[in-house]
C-alpha cells in the first residue's frame, strides 16, 4: 500500500487505513488546513521538495500487527536491520520498537517494565487504548500550527513511539526507537509523545538510517515530552540520515518544578537538517540541557541547536553545539535562549565551538539571546578554529598518518558529546565519525 501526494482525500486514506476515531480524522484535517496557509520557514538554508512527488504513507502488509518475535518479522527486513545493528542493541535494553518506513513493524519490553506499569507502544496503538492520555497532552507542546512541517506531521503522522512512566518510576535500562527510511521519495513522519510522571527518570535512545538516492526523502517528525514534578528525560538521538534526506524535525519539552530534561543530539548526514530542541522551563528550579553535535560535509547543510525558554523561577539551562564542516559543508549554529520577566534568579550558558577541516567550509553562530529580569543572566561563548598544523606536525613526527592524526583531533574535539552517550553508542559514533571523514 502506498499512498503520494499531499491532498485531504489522501489524509482521509491514511487516517481510514489506520481505523482512527473521528477526533483523530478532525485533527489531521484541521491541521492540514493550517499547513496550506502556513508559509516555509523565512530563516536558514533553502528548502526545495515538491510535496505532490512525496510518499506519505508505506506499508507492506497492513493486515499484520506489531510483532515482538522477530522470526515472524520478513527476513529481508530483519537482514537488513540487523546488518545495521539493531538486532543486537536490543540486549541491552528495557525495550525496543522499530519502525520501517512508515509503520511500527516490531515491538518489545522487559516484563519487570509491564509489571510497573509502563507505557512503551506506538502513537496508533496508544490512541485506540489510551485515548484520554493521549487527548491530554498530544499536540499541546508542539502545536499543529507551529510551522509549516509541524503542521505536515500532524496531517499525515505514521508510526513513532508514546511511552508513560508512571510516578515514582526508575528505569534501569533506557528505551529504544529505530526508524527506517527505505525506499525512494519516502516521507517519513513519525510522532512521539512521551510522558515521565513525577519523581520518575527515563532515558530514550532513538536511531536513523535512510540508503542513499538521487530523490530527495523526508523526514519531519514532532517529538513532544512531559517531564513532571522531579522528574528527570534523556533524549539521545544520533541521525545519520543518507545525503538525500531533508531532516526538518520539531522537538520540545515542557519542564515541571525541579524537572531535568536533557537532549543529547546527533546530526551526521542528510541534505538539509534544521532541528533546534526545545526545553520550556516551566516549573520552578527546573532545568534543560541540551548537547549537539553537527557533521556536515559536501553538499550538506547543518542548521541546528537549541531553544530554552525560562518562565519558572530559579530555572537553569545549559547548550553545548559542536560543529564540524568539512569537504565545503555548513555547519550552523541556531538557538534562542529567553529568560522571562517572572523567572527570577535564572541563568543560562551557551558554549558554541566549531571546527573546520579546509577553506572550502564554513560556519555560522546565529545566537538570540533575552533576559528581561536583573536577577538573571546568560553567558554566550562561541569559538571557530581549524586543525592545529603544530598538532598534526607532532602526531606526524611520531609516526602518525596525516589522516588519522585528524581524526584523533576531530574524536578529542567530540569527546563532551561522546561522555553522555551508553558505551555502545559512543562506539557506535566513533565509527560514524570515521566513516564521514
Amino acid at each position: 500500500m502506498e499512498i503520494k501526494g499531499l491532498s485531504e482525500d489522501n489524509i482521509k486514506k491514511i487516517s481510514d487505513i489506520k481505523n482512527e476515531d473521528k477526533w483523530v480524522k478532525d485533527f489531521r484535517l484541521e491541521s492540514f488546513q493550517k499547513f496550506k496557509d502556513i508559509s516555509m520557514p523565512n530563516f536558514g538554508p533553502n528548502i526545495s521538495l515538491n510535496f505532490d512527488d512525496i510518499i506519505y504513507y508505506k506499508a507492506n502488509d497492513l493486515d499484520k500487527k506489531i510483532e515482538n518475535n522477530w522470526n515472524n518479522v520478513l527476513k529481508p527486513v530483519v537482514d537488513e536491520l540487523d546488518s545495521l545493528g539493531v538486532l543486537e542493541s536490543e540486549g541491552h535494553l528495557g525495550g525496543m520498537g522499530v519502525q520501517y518506513e512508515s509503520e511500527v513493524i516490531y515491538h518489545s519490553m522487559l516484563k519487570e517494565l509491564e509489571e510497573k506499569k509502563v507505557i512503551f507502544t506506538s502513537i496508533e496503538v496508544a490512541i485506540k487504548k489510551y485515548p484520554e492520555i493521549v487527548k491530554k497532552y498530544f499536540g499541546k507542546i508542539v502545536s499543529n500550527g507551529e510551522n509549516k512541517f509541524a503542521a505536515l506531521n500532524s496531517s499525515v503522522f505514521s508510526g513513532g513511539s508514546f511511552i508513560y512512566i508512571p510516578p515514582n518510576t526508575k528505569l534501569e535500562r533506557p528505551l529504544q526507537s529505530y526508524f527506517r527510511i527505505n525506499s525512494r521519495n519516502m516521507g517519513q513522519f513519525e510522532r512521539t509523545l512521551i510522558i515521565v510522571d513525577d519523581n520518575s527518570d527515563l532515558h530514550y535512545i532513538e536511531g536513523c538510517t535512510a540508503p542513499s538516492y538521487s530523490e530527495s526523502a523526508l523526514h519531519a517528525a514532532v517529538v513532544e515530552i512531559y517531564v513532571g514534578k522531579n522528574s528527570r528525560c534523556r533524549y539521545s538521538t544520533i541521525q545519520n540520515w543518507a545525503t538525500n534526506v531533508y531532516n526538518l524535525v520539531t522537538k520540545r519539552a515542557l519542564v515541571d518544578d525541579g524537572g531535568t530534561m536533557e537532549w543529547i543530539d546527533g546530526n551526521i548526514g542528510s541534505k538539509v537538517t534544521m532541528k533546534y530542541p526545545c526545553c520550556v522551563l516551566k516549573g520552578d528550579n527546573s532545568t534543560g540541557t541540551c548537547i549537539t553535535i553537527s557533521v556536515a560535509s559536501r553538499e550538506q547543510i547543518q542548521d541546528s541547536g537549541a531553544r530554552m525558554i525560562h518562565l519558572g523561577k530559579n530555572t537553569k539551562s545549559n547548550i553545548i553545539s559542536k560543529s564540524i564542516a568539512q569537504n565545503g559543508g555548513n555547519a550552523t549554529y541556531r538557538g534562542k535562549v529567553v529568560i522571562n520577566s517572572n523567572a527570577l534568579n535564572s541563568s543560562s550558558t551557551v558554549k558554541c565551538d566549531t571546527l573546520i577541516l579546509d577553506e572550502a567550509s564554513k560556519s555560522d553562530t546565529i545566537p538570540t539571546n533575552c533576559c528581561f529580569n536583573l536577577s538573571s543572566n546568560i553567558e554566550h561563548e562561541a569559538t571557530v578554529a581549524k586543525i592545529n598544523e603544530d598538532s598534526l606536525f607532532y602526531m606526524q613526527s611520531r609516526g602518525i598518518s596525516k589522516e588519522r592524526a585528524t581524526e584523533l583531533i576531530v574524536l578529542g574535539f567530540l569527546d563532551k558529546f561522546r561522555e553522555e552517550l551508553p558505551m555502545e553508542y559512543a562506539v557506535e559514533l566513533n565509527q560514524l565519525i570515521k566513516r564521514n571523514l
